[in-house]
């Protein structure tokens, strides 16, 4: 039989392009989820794992769907090489259980950790670089703009923070923070 695994890392991210894929190459049944790669202990996988036997097809469209790193790839791989299952990856062709395969898979899973791994850096090295700003924030972006929280705060001079939260739509804690922050502030440049 020929199964087919397509996987996400967010739930914000879609699947029907791989479950596309995987259709037009004749898989009869699909496993998907919304689940990081880093993990491994992916449920619909695990349940695809204990499944397949020997005479099997598994296919993926990419290697990085089955694994994030070199030595789990391999692992996963010679697992179902052991149980006499074919892999194919539709972005690479049929790995096969020989020293040229095995060679193969090995170059491909350190590449694609190699990717992985260039990719967090330039993530780190942006946000070191981001962080050299003065207006910096860690997480989620501010829902309100520095000029309505500073006109909110300016109206805390005459009302409550109940009236300018009902005025303004920020709520008191937001207000209450930010009040707190601009008085650090303040505080900091009058030194």
């Amino acid at each position: 039989m020929k199964y087919g695994y397509a996987r996400v890392s967010t739930v914000h991210q879609e699947l029907e392009s791989q479950l596309q894929s995987l259709k037009s190459e004749g898989c009869e049944v699909i496993y998907s989820e919304k689940f990081t790669g880093t993990k491994t202990n992916r449920p619909e996988f695990r349940k695809l794992l204990s499944i397949v036997d020997e005479g099997d097809t598994l296919v993926v469209t990419k290697l990085d769907r089955l694994a994030r790193n070199t030595r789990e790839g391999i692992e996963i791989i010679e697992d179902l090489f052991a149980k006499g299952v074919k892999v194919h990856v539709l972005n690479v062709g049929l790995l096969e259980n020989t020293t040229m395969g095995r060679f193969f898979l090995q170059t491909l899973l350190a590449v694609a950790e190699m990717e992985r791994n260039i990719i967090i850096e330039r993530t780190q090295e942006g946000k070191a670089i981001a962080k050299q700003r003065d207006d910096f924030r860690e997480g989620r972006p501010r829902k309100h703009s520095k000029t309505q929280v500073d006109h909110a705060l300016d109206l805390l001079a005459n009302h409550s923070y109940t009236e300018v939260e009902r005025l303004t739509g920020i709520s008191k804690a937001t207000l209450v923070r930010r009040n707190r922050e601009r008085k650090s502030k303040e505080e900091t440049n009058a030194k």
